[in-house]
């Protein structure tokens, strides 16, 4: 008998990682086209409001006609001139200013190409307002105003988080004491907004005691040494960050208390403190980490909704950043600079979901990013 070993004709298997690998890219390519179509959705109706389905167009003509009639009529190279020449004159002037604005082509027309170009943020220039440096392109204004919403509301959101697992874990410790009833009976204060909590603190603070400043960014004129600059900019930021952690910290406090009681109370946390596990890590493995995606989704919700409300909370402050560009805008009529703001919110809430399915993979091994089950 030949003592030849047969080859193995078993075509070999695909590596697991490279399945994972498609699915997670599979995933993701289906995510961000569902988050786009959002978005496109959401940016043409605002669009649409903006322009009041053409009512703003109309404003904007009755304007640039009164604005042109009283420019040439106060003119006194044109006194001389004839009733029609200067007539001629006026509606010649009016159609160039419309054609500037592009309001001599249809509205769907003009709808459909802001949006294509609104999406990749060539938003033209505003019509009523401008940066600080003087330019009126809606991209260098919202650009300029963006860095101040994410440095407040960024800070605002990081100790919240933080501030409430650390608390809400030592409340769970304490159930029953005089703290956990506390935070159970300042739970609904956060039925009022953040910017509801500014104008009391605004009073208190600012008014009455004189210790804090009513609003801004810096002091005027801004201080030149950095050391300076960067504790003006944190005696101003106390707060407009107070007024939005009291409007959330205590009902996420009390909620995420009730989570690491609801998993304290589990048979595998029991057995683990049969086995003499030390408390600290008990917590860790055993309450803190099967509950972070749910105190995930609940920050993330949160999130969103200080987003959205953003535009208030900056206008009570006088807080230079986007919500309060975007309400200026509204007052103003300036639809590019509506447009550009709802985008880059829009885009900023499309990013927040589309980490929020990663951000659940990196806590919870159960979770498998793209898995069908």
């Amino acid at each position: 008998m030949s003592s030849e070993t047969q080859p193995d004709l078993k075509t070999p298997k695909r590596p697991a990682s490279s399945g994972t690998v498609t699915r997670i890219l599979r995933y993701t390519a289906v995510r961000l086209v569902t988050l786009f179509v959002t978005v496109v959705v959401g940016v043409y109706l605002t669009i649409m409001i903006a322009n009041m389905g053409g009512y703003v167009d109309q404003i904007m003509r009755s304007e640039i006609r009164e604005r042109v009639t009283m420019k040439i009529g106060a003119n006194p190279a044109t006194r001389n001139m004839t009733p029609e020449a200067r007539k001629k004159m006026v509606d010649d002037t009016i159609a160039l200013e419309e054609k500037r604005l592009g309001l001599d082509t249809p509205v769907a027309v003009r709808t459909a190409r802001y949006l294509a170009n609104a999406l990749v943020l060539n938003l033209g220039r505003a019509q009523n307002m401008s940066s600080d440096s003087g330019s009126r392109t809606v991209r260098l204004i919202i650009l300029e105003r963006l860095p101040a919403t994410l440095l407040l509301l960024g800070t605002a959101e990081l100790i919240a988080f933080f501030a409430s697992i650390f608390l809400a874990l030592s409340l769970s410790r304490l159930y029953g004491s005089f703290w956990d009833k506390l935070v159970i009976a300042l739970s609904p204060t956060s039925a009022a907004p953040g910017w509801f909590y500014g104008i009391f603190l605004i009073l208190i603070f600012a008014a009455i005691f004189k210790i804090l400043p009513f609003g801004g960014m810096v002091d005027a004129p801004p201080p030149d040494n950095k050391i300076e600059y960067a504790i003006s900019l944190l005696k101003h930021l106390i707060l407009p960050v107070s007024a939005l952690l009291i409007s959330q910290i205590f009902i996420s406090i009390y909620s995420w208390r009730t989570f690491f009681l609801i998993y304290s109370s589990e048979d595998y946390v029991e057995m683990a403190k049969a086995k003499g596990l030390p408390s600290r890590d008990i917590e860790q493995r055993y309450i803190l980490r099967p509950t972070l995606p749910t105190i995930i989704t609940n920050f993330a919700l949160l999130l969103i909704g200080v987003w959205t409300g953003a535009t208030i909370i900056e206008t009570v402050f006088q807080w230079p950043g986007l919500g309060r560009t975007l309400f200026t805008a509204i007052g103003l009529y300036d639809t590019p600079v509506i447009v550009g703001s709802t985008i880059i919110y829009a885009y900023l809430l499309a990013i927040t979901v589309f980490l929020l399915d990663f951000v659940y993979a990196l806590v919870d091994p159960r979770v498998k990013v793209g898995s069908g089950n």
